[in-house]
């Protein structure tokens, strides 16, 4: 049986980012996860956590600098001590919120960029990222991200991703499996995850084509929870999408499942 955790980075942006942490809980929820908030003290994340009763099952390390196109710093060849520095900060909430994973971004293509060379650096950002963070029980995800919502970003395929993780060859780096940005790049979802079952460290959906509720679109969701069963995927689901008219209201494609725990 699938479980679902809500990412509070798109839903309920109806209220304050630490207060949707309680939101979620209201709703039914038993984890959460989110892009960034390290605006926040750990301690505040952590407070909000335990009064809500929530686990934080994925954040994503530190983009770089947003305002000067990073979108990561996995992949960018001479910035590797920014790098250390920003696994460094996603270690340490990590750690003191107890989240079992870290999504790691590659980053942007920079016009003239070599991409043999930004592949070369990821390889070895991720090794030294996985030797960090295996004492303390945490896995690494990279995620292949559609062209359409982020151009020039350098993983744009789960066959890429797949073929990272493979030659990293570190138990704790894993594939994080989109099922919105497979849909737009590639579509044949179902196959995907049988494909690359082996190497997928989490998941996450929304609609196609407008990222909303994942009820609203072209993916059928529940032939491809069916399927995670059947497979057997104990992991979690982030939803990670933005609610067409409120996130409450919104919520009637997961009640079923939410019912059931």
């Amino acid at each position: 049986m699938p479980k679902f955790a809500a990412n509070i980075s798109m839903m309920y942006a109806e209220v304050p980012f630490l207060d949707r942490f309680a939101a979620a809980a209201r709703d039914g929820f038993k984890a959460v996860e989110f892009q960034f908030a390290y605006e926040h003290a750990p301690a505040a994340l952590r407070a909000r956590l335990d009064e809500a009763k929530l686990q934080l099952v994925l954040l994503n390390a530190p983009p770089g600098n947003v305002a000067q196109g990073d979108r990561g710093l996995g992949a960018q060849p001479g910035r590797e001590a920014e790098f250390r520095e920003s696994l460094a900060k996603a270690m340490e909430y990590a750690r003191a919120l107890s989240c079992p994973r870290i999504h790691v971004m590659a980053g942007a293509v920079k016009p003239g960029a070599d991409r043999d060379a930004m592949r070369r650096t990821f390889l070895d950002n991720l090794r030294y990222a996985a030797r960090e963070a295996a004492p303390h029980g945490i896995s690494l995800c990279i995620e292949p991200l559609n062209t359409r919502d982020n151009p020039g970003y350098f993983l744009n395929y789960q066959s890429h991703g797949a073929e990272i993780v493979a030659e990293v060859g570190a138990p704790n780096v894993k594939l994080q499996f989109d099922f919105y940005h497979r849909q737009i790049m590639e579509g044949d979802i179902a196959m995907g995850v049988r494909a690359h079952f082996g190497e997928i460290g989490h998941i996450q959906i929304a609609g196609v084509p407008g990222r909303h509720e994942p009820d609203n679109g072209e993916i059928n969701h529940p032939y491809l929870f069916a399927l995670l069963d059947e497979l057997g995927y104990e992991g979690w689901i982030g939803a990670e999408y933005r609610p067409k008219a409120g996130t409450s209201a919104g919520l009637d494609w997961i009640r079923p499942w939410l019912s059931q725990r």
